[in-house]
């Protein structure tokens, strides 16, 4: 199974402590080798960053656990290959324009005869059903509102509904962001945290690693990461149900927990 991670901010943080514990993902506290990519949107702007070795071997994953890269949405993926091969055009997550915003998805699931006719400007690069899906996704959103971005309610229940056409077909876990909102689905495991104040200290699971949240944050401060599995071992994490889709924004969870079939 393919690890995701996103996280969702009212201010711009950086993901430091949280990478240094999924990376280990990649061939350290589990076997997810065949490539890895991350995320960070500034404003419309979208730093990408993949690579199709393992966290584990790569000097670009290195180069992210200490470069404290400050965001309010970034999306992670580390990959085990079911469909595709390993190969750079395969690794997630995967970026596209749509209503002059970047789009950011990641995929973690297995999608079984997945072909859907594509005949608008979004085609797979690559060879995966994640980035079919994500091209079917991004098609379908440009088909129902031409006229632009609709509003936050109008777009949860179309993904909503798009979600669970393409879950029929096999897994579908996966985040989504277009910089503004952060969208978290459900198929199998995912879970997520809200850090608020008051903040304590955070062990991670991975790695021996802690870090006093109250030293490094301010009273305001509120961060949603979400993960395929917790991330820490001393803290609660919420667990999203199968079938539900969440929409965070500014750190909450402002839409979602809407239950559609898997």
């Amino acid at each position: 199974m393919c690890q995701l991670l996103g996280m969702n901010c009212n201010v711009p943080t950086d993901i430091c402590f949280s990478f240094e514990g999924f990376s280990a993902r990649g061939g350290v506290t589990d076997h997810h080798s065949d490539g890895w990519g991350i995320a960070f949107f500034e404003g419309k702007g979208c730093r990408l960053f993949i690579d199709a070795k393992s966290t584990l071997e790569s000097p670009v994953a290195e180069l992210v656990k200490r470069y404290p890269i400050r965001s309010m949405n970034v999306i992670a993926h580390i990959r085990k290959a079911t469909q595709g091969t390993v190969a750079l055009e395969n690794c997630h997550p995967f970026k596209r324009e749509l209503w002059g915003r970047y789009w950011i998805f990641a995929h973690n699931g297995d999608l079984k005869n997945f072909y859907p006719k594509l005949a608008g400007p979004f085609e797979p690069v690559g060879t995966t059903d994640s980035e079919r899906a994500f091209c079917y996704l991004l098609e379908n959103l440009r088909r129902e509102f031409p006229a632009g971005q609709p509003d936050s309610e109008h777009l949860y229940e179309k993904l909503a509904a798009l979600a669970a056409e393409i879950g029929e077909h096999g897994e579908f876990n996966f985040l989504l962001s277009n910089g503004e909102r952060l969208y978290a689905r459900c198929a199998t495991n995912l879970c997520y945290i809200v850090r608020k104040a008051p903040f304590c200290t955070a062990h991670l699971v991975d790695q021996d690693v802690s870090v006093d949240f109250s030293q490094v944050t301010t009273p305001e401060d509120r961060v949603a990461v979400i993960a395929t599995k917790p991330l820490t071992d001393n803290e609660t994490w919420d667990v999203i149900q199968p079938g539900e889709l969440i929409g965070f924004y500014m750190g909450e969870a402002v839409l979602g927990l809407v239950k559609h079939s898997t």
